[in-house]
């Protein structure tokens, strides 16, 4: 799994996500994910999901654990372009109740 950071207007940070987010990905890039914790960019972080065909519950963990500790911070955190399984996924189990999740959201400009 890859992760690309983009950093957009004003203080949001887009996080492109390359791949499946199981338990491999996820042990590749959980050290990425303390660094956006530690660094506290700016109060907007959006996920886009275009790229990733999969999730399990280490990619669930991450991304609970990501929007916890950017909570603290007072930092909102979204999901764009989240389709098929995950998508399904994710609402099965809620998280579009805490966290926004926009299936349909542009993707964002290099």
């Amino acid at each position: 799994m890859k992760l690309e950071y983009i950093q957009g207007k004003d203080s949001q940070i887009t996080i492109v996500i390359q791949g499946e987010m199981d338990a491999e990905g996820c042990r590749d890039i959980q050290p990425y994910l303390d660094q956006i914790i530690t660094q506290e960019k700016g109060p907007e972080i959006t996920m886009d999901f275009n790229q990733v065909p999969f999730i399990d519950s280490s990619g669930i963990g991450a991304i609970v654990y990501l929007y916890k500790r950017l909570r603290e911070q007072h930092c909102t955190l979204s999901l764009n372009q989240v389709h098929g399984q995950p998508l399904e996924l994710l609402k099965l189990l809620r998280i579009d109740q805490a966290i926004s999740i926009n299936p349909y959201a542009p993707v964002t400009e290099k």
